[in-house]
């Protein structure tokens, strides 16, 4: 599970979650087609209209466009307009929870930021 996903999440939210990571790291850059909507279900033992739906998300939100025929491609700029939306989501979805727990555990920042990151 990546840190853009939550356990919890509907199947096609996680699958968007996996899509926008490997976007955030560059496995898909402006110009790259992305794997079509069958081979991304088989990878991942999805319904392919799952993963269609999540698909449907990215271009809805103007990350990527579909070329009849084709395949979907990830438009220029993308990256960083994902990478703004999701730092968004993240400071204020996760992050409020992540803080309360490390108030709960009385863990420090000194605590926190020396650990290391396996």
């Amino acid at each position: 599970m990546t840190a853009l996903e939550h356990e919890d999440s509907p199947v096609y939210l996680k699958l968007r979650a996996s899509i926008a990571t490997a976007i955030l790291r560059g496995e898909y850059r402006a110009g790259d087609q992305l794997p079509s909507v069958r081979a991304l279900a088989a990878e991942h033992g999805a319904n392919p209209l799952t993963v269609a739906k999540a698909y449907q998300s990215f271009q809805d939100d103007g990350y990527v466009e579909v070329r009849r025929g084709v395949g979907m491609f990830v438009l220029p700029g993308a990256v960083e307009r994902l990478k703004l939306a999701e730092r968004d989501r993240f400071l204020t979805g996760y992050w409020p929870k992540v803080r309360e727990h490390i108030a709960l555990l009385g863990l420090s920042a000194h605590e926190l930021l020396d650990r290391e990151i396996a």
